[in-house]
């Protein structure tokens, strides 16, 4: 993985990261309080081996550098411990002597420094005072050979004992830089390995590479239109709405010399947005002067009607059965001349339906009269619908949903397009997070930017004249006249 991806992928799953740190640190912050204080007493040896003149002197120098190596082990060995428990005052075996005391050399130098820690600071004191007397006990001891008075080597206490009043342990600095940077650690590497099984579209440049496609449009999230599918007359100046007109214009740009009129709106699987996408598409192609045509073609499961507050009982299906006159069911809808032919009765033979006679006949007639005909078709891969309702189209726009569809279901929806002969004019990415670098903020500050030209003219100069505020669109109950 790139160092740039993986920094995206951090980016993208930050929440991660934060939640490694939080509860790390949390971590950290329990054991530190409820940690039991310990308190160090110390104390330095001197390890000498006696000698006469300087040759002596620095043989025994070099003789007791080598001997100070091993009396660090000395420290922690049982028989040092056993002599030290047999003081009553201490109150601890020979094992819990052991575990309370710890020995260090004092790099190229003869000295040997002690450390008793324990919890109960005069303890670690009298431990350390005991361990002075028995140590020095033991190594004369062990240097004393046999028929001799004098030990080849001896050990004196120079410093100490010396208790440290601030306890050692817990150090909740320490302990809360070591929790943050471990929560950064792990949380970085959740982020990095989930991105390395994510096997869903992340980015429109992952989508354009899989597929082999432009990317029309990214339309990013918007929480609103759950509840209020139709965005582009409820909320014009939303980030969503603004990508809606991006996919508009892309749409009448992929071709230029042959002009785009039917166009399918599917996708991969179910709940992407497609009918979202398609609605608001349609809307969009009507307030820029377009004739437009809407087309429910997804007669398994209908929402246009839904959501557009029209009466969808009859319309498509029963069109192509012959139980219905087109001009009969299509219904005008909003003030911009948007006209809608809902899918009508739920025929057992969908598929029949839409590749039947009748309805090519039905989008070789409409051509002739919108400028643009959408329809919006059902998912590719759990039925044939809308490849075969693409095949009757000038192109198809697959509609993928950011961070769900996965990589193979979108590869396969495009190969299935392509392997009819279909066309696949691209794909739009849908809700995709809006972050601070992504068109919503570039559009709302052309707004604010707008709004503040205005104004400057109005105040600046006496001639300009008022500018009104733009006339909001009629409400999709206000605008629905359904054609009898």
């Amino acid at each position: 993985m790139h160092w740039r991806e993986a920094l995206r992928a951090i980016r993208r799953r930050w929440w991660m990261v934060v939640a490694a740190s939080v509860a790390s640190v949390g971590i950290a912050v329990v054991l530190t309080v409820t940690a039991v204080p310990q308190y160090a007493t110390s104390l330095t040896f001197f390890v000498n081996a006696p000698g006469q003149g300087v040759s002596e002197s620095y043989q025994g120098g070099l003789f007791s550098q080598q001997r100070v190596k091993s009396y660090a082990n000395l420290l922690n060995g049982d028989r040092l411990a056993r002599a030290i428990a047999e003081n009553p005052e201490i109150g601890l075996t020979a094992s819990q002597i052991q575990q309370r005391v710890s020995g260090k050399v004092v790099q190229d130098s003869v000295l040997l420094t002690v450390t008793v820690i324990d919890s109960d600071q005069q303890r670690s004191v009298r431990i350390a005072d005991e361990l002075a007397v028995q140590f020095v006990r033991l190594i004369e001891t062990l240097e004393t050979p046999a028929g001799s008075q004098t030990p080849t080597a001896r050990v004196e206490v120079v410093s100490g004992p010396t208790l440290n009043p601030n306890p050692v342990s817990p150090q909740p600095t320490r302990n809360l830089g070591l929790g943050l940077i471990l929560g950064l650690l792990v949380g970085c590497g959740a982020a990095l390995l989930r991105s390395a099984l994510d096997v869903t579209i992340a980015t429109a440049e992952q989508l354009r590479q899989l597929v082999g496609s432009s990317v029309l449009a990214s339309i990013p999230l918007d929480t609103g239109v759950k509840s209020s599918p139709l965005v582009m007359p409820d909320n014009p100046n939303s980030a969503f709405a603004e990508a809606v007109r991006h996919l508009r214009t892309n749409l009448r740009y992929v071709d230029v010399d042959k002009e785009l009129r039917v166009i399918v709106v599917t996708s991969s699987i179910e709940s992407e947005g497609k009918t979202t996408t398609a609605v608001n598409l349609a809307v969009a192609f009507a307030q820029a002067g377009h004739r437009v045509l809407l087309i429910e073609a997804d007669l398994r499961r209908p929402k246009v009607a839904q959501y557009l507050g029209i009466e969808g009982a009859v319309g498509l299906s029963n069109v192509l059965a012959g139980l219905a006159e087109y001009d009969d069911v299509v219904q005008p809808w909003g003030r911009h001349g948007l006209q809608v032919l809902p899918g009508g009765f739920v025929p057992p033979n969908p598929s029949e339906l839409l590749g039947s006679k009748a309805m090519a006949e039905l989008l070789r007639r409409q051509r002739e009269r919108f400028d643009v005909v959408l329809i919006d078709a059902p998912p590719l891969l759990p039925v044939t619908d809308a490849a075969i309702v693409s095949t009757l189209a000038d192109g198809a726009v697959l509609v993928v949903r950011h961070g769900s569809t996965s990589r193979s279901r979108v590869l396969q929806a495009a190969t299935s397009l392509r392997t009819i002969g279909a066309r696949l004019l691209g794909t739009a990415l849908t809700m995709t997070p809006v972050t601070r670098g992504s068109g919503y903020y570039t559009y709302q500050y052309g707004a604010k930017q707008r709004r503040w030209g205005r104004q400057r003219g109005a105040v600046g100069t006496t001639s300009a004249a008022p500018v009104s505020p733009p006339a909001s669109p009629a409400a999709p109950s206000d605008s629905v006249t359904a054609k009898r």
